[in-house]
C-alpha cells in the first residue's frame, strides 16, 4: 500500500487537510501517517528515516505533504525517499507578488490561539454542552442556531462541530414519541423559530442506528422511526423551518450546509 505522510512544524492540520482532499480524488487506499511539530534538525532526520523505511518496504517513494517555513528543517524532509508537496513554496510566491508584500513566515500561526476566535469556540463549547439534547430550554436567546430533529438524526454531533470548529452556539432539541400525537413547535421554540434548523434522516438508516443502541424495543422499530420521520418532515414544510436530510452527509458536511444556508458568521481564524 502506497504510504502518505503529513508533515510539519506546527499541528499538520493544514498538511492534511490539503493532502487528504487531494488523495479523495483517487479510488485507491493509502497507509497515512501524520508528523506533527518537527521543529528541530534531530526531529526532522526522524521523519526522514521513518520515511524512507517506508519506502524500502514498500518499493514505492511515499507521497509527503509538508508545509514548513523554517528552510534548514524543509531541506532535510525534502532530501528524504519521497515525492514530495510542498503547498507553502506554490503559493507563497504568487501571493508576493499579487499584494506586494514579502512573506514573513511564522511556525503555529495558522493554528495558533487566537485570543477572539479560540474565546468564542470556547465559550461555544460551553454553551452546546449545557443545552445538548433539550437539557435547558430557558437560555436558547443566546443561541446563534438551535438544531430540532427526532433522536439520532445527528443533532448533537453537529452542534458540538459548530461550537469547536466555528465558535457557534449551537443548542439542540429532540422530538420524542411523547411528542408524535400531535406534533406541534413547543411554545419555548416559537420565539426563537428564526434560529431553528431541522435534521432528518432516511427512515431505515434511523433504524439500523437505533438498533445498534436499543434492539427490540419500540424506539427502533419500523414502524417507530418511520412515523416519527414522518412526522417532523411535516412540521418541517408547515412550520417553514429550513431542514437537511443527515443520511449521506459527514458531520463537517452538515455543519457547512448549515452555515451556507444560515449565513452564521464563522468564528475560526
Amino acid at each position: 500500500m502506497r504510504a502518505a505522510f503529513y508533515i510539519s512544524d506546527g499541528t499538520a492540520i493544514t498538511s492534511e487537510v490539503f493532502g487528504h482532499a487531494l488523495l479523495s480524488l483517487f479510488p485507491m487506499e493509502f497507509d497515512h501517517d501524520t508528523i506533527s511539530f518537527v521543529e528541530t534538525v534531530e526531529k526532522a532526520e526522524a521523519a526522514k528515516i521513518k520515511i524512507n523505511k517506508a519506502a524500502k518496504r514498500t518499493g514505492m517513494p511515499p507521497l509527503v505533504f509538508h508545509t514548513f517555513v523554517n528552510n534548514d528543517i524543509r531541506k532535510i524532509i525534502d532530501s528524504c525517499d519521497g515525492v514530495i508537496y510542498n503547498f507553502l513554496e506554490h503559493f507563497v510566491a504568487p501571493l508576493e507578488k499579487e499584494l506586494q508584500l514579502d512573506a514573513k513566515p511564522t511556525a503555529h500561526r495558522t493554528h495558533s490561539i487566537h485570543e477572539n476566535s479560540y474565546d468564542y469556540r470556547i465559550d461555544a463549547v460551553n454553551y452546546s454542552l449545557a443545552n445538548d439534547d433539550g437539557s435547558n430550554v430557558t437560555n436558547y436567546e443566546h443561541a446563534d442556531v438551535i438544531l430540532v430533529g427526532v433522536s439520532r438524526s445527528g443533532k448533537t454531533p453537529t452542534s458540538l462541530y459548530l461550537a469547536l470548529q466555528y465558535g457557534i452556539k449551537a443548542a439542540n432539541y429532540p422530538f420524542t414519541d411523547d411528542d408524535m400525537d400531535d406534533l406541534t413547535l413547543p411554545d419555548f421554540l416559537k420565539p426563537h423559530k428564526k434560529k431553528l434548523f431541522g435534521l432528518t434522516i432516511d427512515a431505515q438508516r434511523l433504524i439500523d442506528i437505533r438498533g445498534e443502541r436499543l434492539a427490540n424495543s419500540k424506539y427502533s422499530s419500523a414502524r417507530q422511526c418511520r412515523m416519527e420521520v414522518r412526522e417532523v418532515e411535516k412540521l418541517y414544510k408547515k412550520e417553514k423551518i429550513p431542514f437537511l436530510n443527515s443520511t449521506k452527509f459527514s458531520v463537517e458536511e452538515i455543519s457547512a450546509k448549515i452555515l451556507n444556508e444560515t449565513g452564521l458568521q464563522r468564528y475560526k481564524y
